[in-house]
C-alpha cells in the first residue's frame, strides 16, 4: 500500500511539473510560430489557427536587412561586458567590508543598500539621467553602463557569501604575516568564485533586459541595445507581428546560448540569493 501511494504522489508531482513546463515554454513557442506566419495568420482570431498554413521566412529576411542586427549586438555586448565588471568588482569589495570588516556606519551603509533593493529602480532613472547630462555624456555605452557601476543586489549576494566563511581562514592568514588586502585576495575573494560567477550571469541578464533606461538615455539609433531596438518596432496602431516575432527570435539567441552554458551557475545563484528572476 504504501509503495502504490509513494508512485501515485511521485507521478502526480511529475504531472504537476510537466504541466507547468508546458505553460512556461508556450510563450516561446508561439513566439517561433508566429516568426513563420503571416501578418493575417499572425492576427487571427481563430483559436485553431497555431501552425502556419506555410511556413516562410520573409520576416527574418527583411528584419535582418532593415536592421543592423551586429551593431545592435556589439552595443548589447558591450553593455553587458562593462556591467558585469563594475557590478563584480565593487560588489565583492564591499561585500568583503560589509562582511568582515568593522568600521563606524556599517550598519547604517548596508541599511541603505538594502533600502535601495526595496525601492522600485525607475525612481532613480531621473537623477540618473540629469547625472549623465550634466557630463555630456548621453549617446554613449558609458551613459548605457551608468546604472550598472554598482550593484545593491550583487553587494547582498556577496555579503551572504562572505558570512558563509569561516573565520578560522582570516586567523590563519593573520598569523602568517597577511594584511586585510591580502587576505580578501588570495584566501577569501577564490573561496567565493562560483558566487561570483553566479552574480554575473544575473547581472549580464538585467543588462540585456532592460529596456526603460536605454530608450530614456540613448535617442541615437547607432547606440541602441536590443531590447531598445526590438521596443521601437512596436507600432502604435497597428505592428508587423511576424517580423517583431523574428527579430525577438534573433534577439533572443545570445541568453539562449548563455544558459546553455551556464546553467549550473544559474541554478546555483538562485538558490544561493534566494531571489527570483
Amino acid at each position: 500500500m504504501r509503495s502504490s501511494k509513494n508512485l501515485l504522489t511521485i507521478l502526480l508531482i511529475h504531472l504537476i511539473l510537466i504541466i507547468f513546463s508546458v505553460i512556461m515554454i508556450v510563450p516561446f513557442a508561439w513566439m517561433i510560430l508566429t516568426a513563420f506566419k503571416t501578418v493575417t495568420e499572425s492576427t487571427s482570431v481563430n483559436p485553431f489557427v497555431i501552425f502556419p498554413s506555410k511556413w516562410r521566412s520573409d520576416a527574418f529576411i527583411t528584419v535582418w536587412k532593415n536592421m543592423n542586427f551586429l551593431l545592435l549586438y556589439k552595443n548589447t555586448l558591450l553593455l553587458i561586458f562593462w556591467r558585469v565588471v563594475c557590478a563584480c568588482l565593487t560588489s565583492t569589495f564591499a561585500g568583503y567590508a560589509f562582511a568582515r570588516l568593522n568600521f563606524k556606519g556599517k550598519n547604517l551603509m548596508f541599511s541603505l543598500v538594502l533600502f535601495q533593493m526595496m525601492i522600485p529602480s525607475q525612481i532613480f532613472i531621473i537623477p540618473q539621467y540629469l547625472m549623465v547630462s550634466a557630463i555630456k555624456m548621453t549617446n554613449t555605452i558609458f551613459a548605457l553602463v551608468f546604472p550598472g557601476l554598482v550593484s545593491a543586489f550583487g553587494t547582498f549576494l556577496m555579503k551572504q557569501a562572505y558570512m558563509s566563511l569561516p573565520k578560522d581562514l582570516e586567523e590563519a592568514a593573520r598569523l602568517d604575516g597577511c594584511n586585510i588586502l591580502q587576505t580578501f585576495l588570495f584566501i577569501m575573494a577564490p573561496l567565493t568564485r562560483s558566487t561570483l560567477a553566479a552574480l554575473a550571469i544575473f547581472t549580464a541578464l538585467f543588462a540585456y533586459k532592460d529596456l526603460m533606461w536605454p530608450l530614456v538615455i540613448n535617442t541615437s539609433n547607432k547606440m541602441m541595445p536590443l531590447s531598445a531596438a526590438l521596443a521601437t518596432m512596436q507600432g502604435q496602431y497597428s505592428s508587423n507581428y511576424p517580423e517583431l516575432m523574428a527579430a525577438s527570435l534573433i534577439a533572443s539567441l545570445p541568453m539562449i546560448v548563455l544558459y546553455l552554458f551556464f546553467q549550473k551557475q544559474f541554478i546555483q545563484g538562485i538558490a544561493t540569493s534566494g531571489g527570483k528572476l
